[in-house]
């Protein structure tokens, strides 16, 4: 008797977070996300805009990826906490198809403010892109590396290899960030968009 009540607990705890009190009908539910898919595909279109702004050799290493993924991203900083959430989506150059993404990530830190940044990943092949789009990627510290800016290629040399096959420009309010760090950060499919 008391694994049924545990059971029905647990389902009853799962339908609760699934929307399934919320009072939305199917309908309303996909065109709330049909509208989430169509302001991510915006927003990626205005990532990628800045990144040829700042660096307009980006635009051909996007279009000869595999494909690519682009992240909105808003940190906090208060005292010794850091939390970050974003969103985005990878998009396949193959097949045109979206994955809608969300990312996050959190940390202790001394600190106190707010980072609003973009994140553009390159994926040279097949097998980076999917293993990213259906296992997620979880970034570890030896995800950071510094970028060298130079007369010549600024493009080429801002985009950082964070892993083998994938590279990333980080862009911050001010342009192209020298340092990529996105450390301690977690990407997985949007399970409500795909």
């Amino acid at each position: 008797m008391k694994h049924i009540k545990i059971i029905l607990s647990l389902f009853l705890v799962v339908f609760m977070f699934n929307g399934f009190w919320s009072g939305k009908t199917k309908k309303e539910i996909r065109q709330e996300n049909f509208k989430a898919k169509m302001e991510r595909q915006k927003s990626s279109n205005e990532i990628l805009n800045d990144l040829y702004k700042y660096a307009p050799e980006a635009k051909k290493m996007v279009q000869n990826a595999y494909g690519y993924a682009t992240f909105s991203n808003v940190g906090v900083n208060v005292i010794f906490i850091s939390a970050e959430g974003g969103k985005g989506l990878a998009h396949n150059n193959h097949n045109g198809k979206n994955t809608y993404m969300n990312m996050a990530s959190g940390g202790l830190g001394l600190g106190l403010g707010v980072k609003d940044f973009r994140i553009i990943f390159l994926f040279k092949n097949k097998k980076v892109y999917k293993n990213f789009v259906n296992n997620g990627w979880e970034a570890n510290a030896q995800a950071d590396a510094a970028a060298k800016m130079s007369e010549k290629g600024g493009a080429v040399n801002a985009a950082v290899t964070v892993a083998p096959g994938i590279r990333i420009y980080k862009l911050t309010k001010n342009g192209l960030a020298l340092q990529a760090t996105v450390q301690g950060t977690k990407y997985w499919k949007d399970k409500d968009l795909n």
